[in-house]
Parts: structure tokens; C-alpha cells; sequence
């Protein structure tokens, strides 16, 4: 697979711009800062995912004093086009999206997946160690759905009954309810147990999959062999049912659910330290890597594709030596790098994009 065209309109800074990369090897655009380069990722990340890895504000991605906002791809599946459209319209309280993919509405996120695998490095996700576990869950559920297509459903079905559960719990403020809500909440945590419980294996199953992954990749960045292991790590014990039972005063008070699948994190450890905590900022940036670097490789081997690789000026965060050893065991496919400062010695990128030129 490859992207042959993206067309901008009205996206961040930009009027007008249509950008062609290379369909099988390294495509650089290099420009100074606040040029826009991390705006064509954005907007590539976006008509794979209808979200941004740098905001949770759509209305973010349009341009200033625009109602609204087009991102157009062209893709080749070997010789099958196909073509992605995102159109953002800003309103009065809110931004709509409208996604087509060859002028049919997506019926899940799978779908982009199908159409646009992506593994993206960001300065941000470099960091994704020692950040929050939202964060690390975020790779997670991405992860899934570019692996397992139909993990889509999954994921989609346990956050509407998560919506669902919290908005009974909002309702009564803070009181415990009746024995009729009980009965109403019963049925919530029914289905809460059953989708929370198919989430889980799902999860447990993909990071089996990259935990051998991410100790060999971390051994060759960061040139050691010291032990790494990668598991889920579920945020309650015992049965859930019970759980969820014995949480529900808090639950209550609190107006959302406290025990599930959407508080869960990935444990990180190194040399039998927990990495989230104990690693140096050069280890912790070494294991963000693997952890990009596994989890594309999974999608490789899972499906038969290459993904779209992104890396959003990534190798001026990282020390020469891993910068050195990311580029070795970057892996074969189209990839689009941004960055404002010289290539790492060794790099041979295909096409070179002055962006300042748009």
C-alpha cells in the first residue's frame, strides 16, 4: 500500500496544498519551525483515525477566521485506488467530521484502519513511558484495531456502555439510588462485565504478542541487554461483578465508573524495575521506540501490510547514538520525516519537501 496524494484545504495554516511522497521509501520534509510540516502528518493521521495526535479540539485544525476544513488522500492497495475524504465544519458549539472513504461513510474506525494502517514517533510519544496511563492506553487501543479489525466492535461496544453506566450514575447526584434504579443499574453492569471482559482478553492478547518484540528492539537502541517485560496490567481483582458492587457508593459520589477496563495500564519493566517510574529519561525514550517499533511490526505480520510510518521530528529529541540505531531498524515501507535540523547521518531519503515553499 502506499499514499500517492494529499490535498489540504483550509487545514491549520495552509489555503491550499496538495503533497505527493515517494509510495515506497523515505519522504523528508524539512523546513523551519511553524512552517507546517507537523500540520501534513496531523492532517494524514487524521484521515486514518478522524482525530488528532496533537489536540482534542477538532475546531483546532481549521484554519483561523475558515468555517471549514478538507483533507483529501489517494491510496493504492497494489493496483486497487482509493480515496479518503475528511471534511471538518466548525459550528456554533461545536466542529462536525464527515469521513468517506470512496464516497461511502466508514462504518467503524476499523475501517480507516483497513484502508490507512499508520505507526506514528512524536516528541510526545517518545515520552509515553512517564506519562499518564490514558496515554499508554491510547497506543493500546490503537494498537488493537490496526491488528484486529474486527477488535473495533469491541472497543466501540464497551465505551457506549461506559457512556451508558456513567450518565445512570450522573443522574442521581450523588445519591444512592432506589431499588428500581438498582435493578436498571443491574442491567449496566451486565453488560458492562461482558464487554469489559472481551476487551480485556483482546488486550491481553495483542501485548503478548509485543512483549518479546519490544525486549529486542530495546536491546538494539539502546545497545544492552538488560531484561525488559511488557504486560497488562488490570486495574481491579477478583470478580468484577463483585467489584463493581463494592465500588458503587463511590461510583455514586463520583458520577462515573471507578473499576473497568478504562482505568487498566501497560506495566513496563527494566531490569525488574517498573519503568514508569524507576528508568532514566534515555531508557524510558529507548522503550517508547520498541514499543513503536513492535507494535508496527505486528501489524506487519498480522495482516500482511506495511503501515504508513510517520516521524514528526523525532530525531532531535534522541541522543546520537539512538538516533543512530532507530534509523538502522527503521522498517521498509513509505515513510514520511519531518524535521527542521540536518538528516541523521545515514538517512537517504527518496524525496526532499520544502514546505516553506507551499
Amino acid at each position: 500500500m502506499g499514499l500517492q496524494e494529499l490535498t489540504l484545504r483550509n487545514f491549520r495554516l495552509f489555503n491550499d496544498y496538495t503533497f505527493r511522497p515517494d509510495r515506497t521509501a523515505i519522504t523528508v520534509l524539512l523546513s523551519p519551525n511553524g512552517t507546517g510540516k507537523t500540520s501534513v502528518l496531523e492532517a494524514l493521521y487524521a484521515l486514518a483515525t478522524a482525530s488528532s495526535f496533537r489536540t482534542s479540539a477538532a475546531s483546532d485544525m481549521i484554519k483561523t477566521n475558515e468555517s471549514l476544513a478538507e483533507v483529501h488522500g489517494i491510496l493504492f492497495h497494489n493496483e486497487r485506488r482509493i480515496q479518503v475524504d475528511l471534511t471538518l465544519t466548525r459550528g456554533l458549539r461545536n466542529t462536525s467530521k464527515k469521513m468517506l472513504v470512496n464516497g461511502q461513510k466508514p462504518t467503524s474506525r476499523a475501517a480507516l484502519s483497513e484502508v490507512l494502517p499508520l505507526t506514528i514517533f512524536t516528541p510526545e510519544g517518545v515520552d509515553i513511558i512517564r506519562q499518564g496511563p490514558e496515554h499508554r492506553r491510547h497506543f493500546l487501543t490503537t494498537l488493537l484495531t490496526d491488528v484486529n479489525l474486527s477488535a473495533g466492535e469491541l472497543v466501540e461496544r464497551f465505551a457506549r456502555v461506559l457512556q451508558q453506566r456513567n450518565a445512570l450514575l450522573r443522574s442521581w447526584q450523588g445519591q444512592l439510588p432506589s431499588a428500581s434504579a438498582r435493578s436498571e443499574l443491574a442491567v449496566w453492569d451486565e453488560e458492562f462485565v461482558l464487554a469489559a471482559h472481551a476487551l480485556v482478553r483482546a488486550r491481553e492478547d495483542v501485548v503478548r504478542l509485543i512483549n518479546p518484540l519490544v525486549g529486542e528492539y530495546y536491546h538494539a537502541l539502546a545497545q544492552n541487554q538488560q531484561m525488559v517485560a511488557v504486560g497488562y496490567e488490570q486495574s481491579w481483582t477478583g470478580d468484577l461483578r463483585n467489584e463493581l458492587q463494592r465500588a458503587l457508593s463511590l461510583d455514586v459520589l463520583r458520577g462515573y465508573s471507578t473499576i473497568g477496563p478504562q482505568r487498566d495500564d501497560l506495566s513496563i519493566h527494566l531490569a525488574h524495575r517498573d519503568a514508569r517510574r524507576q528508568a532514566s529519561q534515555g531508557e524510558q525514550r529507548s522503550l517508547a521506540l520498541a514499543l513503536r517499533l513492535a507494535g508496527h511490526k505486528v501489524v506487519q505480520s498480522s495482516r500482511g501490510v506495511d503501515p504508513l510510518l510517520l516521524l514528526d521530528d523525532v530525531f532531535s529529541e534522541l541522543d546520537p547514538m539512538r538516533a543512530q540505531q532507530l534509523l538502522q531498524l527503521l522498517p521498509v515501507g513509505q515513510t514520511l520525516v519531518t524535521t527542521a535540523s540536518p538528516l541523521p547521518e545515514g538517512m537517504s531519503p527518496a524525496v526532499v519537501v520544502d514546505i516553506t515553499a507551499a
